[in-house]
């Protein structure tokens, strides 16, 4: 028997060759790779989900326009309501939903147990949820998804993130709740948006520089203002310099041709009365 192909144990019982192994093998990785990319693409939908990122920059002490983004994860389901809870340990009193066609948009408000100072004010109350509800046909359909935007402020200076406890409601009454707080080392089964807040900005949080740089340019305007009256004083003494010297130079002018125009005639009566005597006659 060929001993490339087929090896015979003692007993009898014949064992595969080194090539069949391999082709064995190969067969086994394939197939496990396949089923690994099967397990990926079956939870690629269950790890999207709500989360929020600023337009630009969300720095501590200022303002920031930030975006829900709401991907819908069910196939047979549309989503139809969003509720995004505000973090009552940082209070926000400045909340400015945009509007979204076709939702309904509404803003609660709550008593803060502390008030907070803002602008020279005392607030005593914040914005503690905002729900949008959809209308009509304007539901978030499977495979797609909707961004909910709105202008928050003035954020907290003692704190580096803000988490936004979310529920989003389908249209089959299914409620998921995007509660999980972050934690290290591992993502929450059902992570609630987080929203992250960068250094706070040297000028003020943008608010200062803006008073710092009008009051530059008004400072400028006025230091203009007196720069153009010192040149139409100026431009007016100039002027009258110039108006005086050009009244001397037409006054010596007229005297300078009156002048002559009075030696001309005395030189033409001279011519005259010499041309009118008549001559001695020669003895």
């Amino acid at each position: 028997m060929n001993a490339s192909r087929t090896n015979t144990s003692r007993r009898g019982v014949p064992q595969p060759s080194a090539a069949g192994r391999n082709r064995t093998a190969r067969r086994a990785a394939v197939v496990g790779g396949v089923a690994a990319s099967a397990v990926v693409l079956l939870a690629g939908p269950a790890l999207a989900h709500v989360g929020v990122q600023p337009v630009g920059e969300a720095a501590k002490g200022g303002y920031a326009t930030v975006n829900f983004k709401v991907p819908n994860e069910r196939d047979d389901a549309s989503t139809v309501k969003l509720e995004v809870n505000f973090p009552t340990e940082h209070p926000l009193a400045s909340v400015s939903p945009q509007a979204v066609p076709g939702w309904k948009i509404a803003v609660t408000k709550s008593k803060l147990d502390k008030p907070i100072e803002m602008h020279g004010k005392q607030i005593t109350e914040a914005v503690s949820k905002v729900t949008w509800t959809a209308t009509g046909d304007s539901k978030v359909a499977p495979g797609y998804f909707q961004q909910f935007p709105l202008s928050i402020g003035q954020l907290p200076e003692d704190a580096d993130q803000l988490v936004f406890k979310t529920l989003q409601t389908y249209d089959n009454k299914e409620v998921v709740r995007w509660i999980d707080a972050p934690t290290e080392g591992a993502e929450p089964e059902s992570p609630a948006p987080v929203l992250a807040l960068t250094a706070a900005t040297e000028d003020g949080h943008g608010a200062a520089a803006g008073a710092e740089d009008d009051d530059a340019k008004g400072g400028a305007d006025h230091a203009s203002d007196e720069s153009d009256g010192e040149d139409a004083t100026e431009h007016a003494a100039s002027s009258d310099s110039s108006d005086g010297t050009a009244r001397a130079l037409g006054i010596a002018g007229i005297l300078i041709g009156a002048a002559g125009v009075a030696f001309g005639v005395l030189a033409g009566r001279r011519r005259t009365s010499s041309a009118g005597t008549p001559a001695t006659p020669a003895s």
